[in-house]
């Protein structure tokens, strides 16, 4: 890639750690539910309250996803990681420490591929470690007082860390959305940012070119795209501001006001040998061995980029397009559906890239929640090829189908009247009509100017309703006049 922009002289460098909240169903140490939303302290078992006496127990779905991500970014799967406990003291941290992986984590290596305009642009991977969530501090409606939620503690994490390899924060946003697509089409996790499912912590800091890095400081939670982009670019000012100043940047944690547009320090940045890291003496080492990561391999979905390879050596499709079919897995089922119900490919694309896509962004809704089902878009594309109903029409139909009308295609061509004209005779004596009532037109035709053959053609569909086929009608205009 070209030499990154600088900001008033500064080079700027980022890391992120994500928080990926894995799929599974129970925690990853006992067998509560992890069911978003339910009232505050009623999916907390012994275990996640850490009572004395009470033993995890490890989540064979969590390792199998953590496996299935490493797999999705080439990474190494270690033969044998270990559990430690890392301490620390906080009212929504029952058992005094959170149990996570240190010196060996599951995920080693591996790395993402971005775009950046018109660049690729390859972020590395230190590991991708799993860990148990801690719980929630609740500071509103208790009358000045703090409320502790135990829900979420036991919660089964993948934390996905980068080297510090980005230099923009156009460049994280890019990663963060190519690693929340990456993580929901290998349904390791729903990426509900909302919900707190998928998160990142972004560790930012500057430097002049050609010097050592900086003192970072870590923007803490930020749970959507917009937050973190404008998180770091805030942290960035900041830090230049501070330098330019005279005064030094201090190792810190630091949380983003989204309403303010500001960072403000939360603590001290802390060391790994702040927490104390030991091996978690309940928990024995995680061997996986190689038989169980090819059955993971085995049931892994085909991954996008390899999909979108498929789509343009099958269909033909262009690259950029292909890349859109395969935005998220459901996207590209839905594709799939389509283009082999109609045997269209480059018009089924077409139409999801633009009436689809159009509606679907407009009402914020994702492929899956589209009311007009594949097979049934399929049926209208075949009815503009054999020439049943023009590409204007076939929006209309569209428009009503959208609308959640369970008519077939043919009964909504027929009944809104937008059936072309498959009656050869009646459609020349329309030509023939609109041929002699614009003599103007046909001398400037005939002198060369297209834009009187476009009139020609308007004024027979004009005549007709609209229900002439425009390229019927084109053919038979331009074999009269030659």
């Amino acid at each position: 890639m070209n030499a990154p922009a600088l900001i008033r002289g500064f080079e700027v460098v980022i890391g992120l750690e994500t928080h990926a909240q894995l799929s599974t169903r129970s925690k990853i140490f006992s067998g509560a539910s992890t069911q978003f939303g339910a009232a505050p302290n009623t999916q907390a078992c012994a275990v996640d309250l850490g009572l004395p006496g009470t033993l995890p127990v490890l989540n064979r779905g969590a390792v199998e996803r953590a496996i299935r991500f490493g797999l999705a970014v080439g990474a190494k799967i270690a033969p044998l990681s270990i559990f430690a406990r890392k301490n620390y003291f906080y009212p929504d941290l029952p058992k005094g420490y959170q149990i996570s992986q240190y010196e060996i984590p599951v995920v080693q290596g591996g790395h993402l591929d971005i775009r950046i305009g018109e660049l690729n642009k390859r972020v590395n991977l230190t590991r991708a470690h799993l860990e148990e969530d801690a719980g929630k501090s609740l500071h509103e409606d208790y009358a000045g007082q703090t409320g502790i939620d135990l829900n979420r503690a036991g919660t089964p994490l993948l934390e996905i860390v980068t080297e510090p390899d980005m230099r923009s924060s156009a460049e994280a946003v890019e990663y963060a959305k190519a690693l929340h697509a990456l993580v929901v089409w290998l349904g390791v996790c729903d990426g509900n940012m909302q919900e707190g499912s998928f998160r990142c912590d972004a560790n930012v800091s500057v430097r002049r070119p050609g010097e050592a890095l900086g003192t970072r400081r870590e923007v803490k939670n930020l749970n959507s795209f917009r937050f973190l982009q404008q998180a770091i670019d805030a942290e960035v000012q900041w830090q230049i501001d501070r330098i330019e100043d005279g005064l030094q940047v201090a190792q810190a944690t630091v949380l983003f006001d989204p309403d303010s547009g500001e960072t403000r320090a939360m603590r001290s940045k802390e060391d790994a040998h702040d927490y104390r890291y030991f091996p978690d003496p309940d928990l024995p080492p995680l061997v996986i061995v190689p038989e169980w990561v090819e059955r993971v391999r085995k049931e892994m979905p085909e991954l996008p980029a390899a999909m979108a390879q498929r789509f343009q050596n099958e269909d033909g499709l262009a690259a950029a397009d292909a890349g859109l079919m395969t935005q998220s897995l459901a996207f590209a089922r839905y594709y799939e559906v389509l283009r082999d119900a109609c045997g269209q490919p480059k018009q089924a694309a077409n139409w999801l890239m633009g009436e689809v896509s159009r509606r679907l962004n407009a009402e914020a809704r994702d492929i899956a929640a589209s009311p007009v089902a594949a097979p049934v878009l399929a049926a209208l594309i075949l009815r503009i090829a054999d020439g049943t109903v023009s590409n204007n029409g076939a929006r209309q139909v569209f428009d009503v189908l959208w609308s959640g009308s369970a008519e077939s295609v043919d009964a909504l061509i027929e009944a809104k009247g937008l059936k072309q004209m498959s009656d050869s005779a009646a459609l020349e004596a329309i030509v023939d009509d609109v041929i002699a009532a614009n003599a103007k037109s046909v001398d400037e035709y005939r002198a060369g100017k297209e834009k009187a053959f476009n009139a020609l053609v308007g004024q027979v569909m004009k005549s007709s309703k609209g229900k002439a086929n425009p390229a019927q009608a084109s053919e038979l205009i331009k074999r009269k006049l030659s």
